[in-house]
């Protein structure tokens, strides 16, 4: 498949998972949670949707489906960029507080979404 084909599907599916993923962590940071553990679980559902949709459908190969080897690969990227990810939405919030980092939320997403893209592409879904 080609790079622009890969990149139009992972941005659609990206776009997807992260309403969902942004939703629930304002929902939660809101009303719930402090804003780490709200991006954690909001990071969570969304991972795991994305990892069905980018896994069928983005970076799909004909007639294979990803296996456990893709998962665990997977988790390793998910874990590390969730790191990053949760470090950037905490920092904001001790710097500038809650509604800034809500607001910087969606930058510190298409940073480790980029990254995402190169670990899907290049390792998560490679047989």
């Amino acid at each position: 498949m080609t790079l622009k084909r890969h990149l139009s599907r992972y941005a659609v599916s990206g776009l997807l998972q992260w309403v969902l993923e942004y939703a629930l962590v304002l929902a939660l940071s809101q009303w719930l949670l402090p804003i780490a553990p709200a991006n954690v679980i909001g990071r969570i559902c969304g991972a795991l949707f994305g990892f069905w949709l980018n896994g069928r459908w983005t970076f799909a190969l004909p007639g294979q489906r990803p296996g456990s080897r893709a998962l665990a690969r997977f988790f390793v990227a998910w874990l590390l960029l969730t790191a990053l990810n949760t470090g950037l939405v905490a920092w904001s919030a001790q710097l500038a507080g809650l509604r800034t980092a809500q607001l910087l939320k969606p930058l510190a997403d298409l940073v480790t979404a980029g990254l995402g893209f190169l670990a899907s592409r290049h390792w998560i879904y490679r047989p």
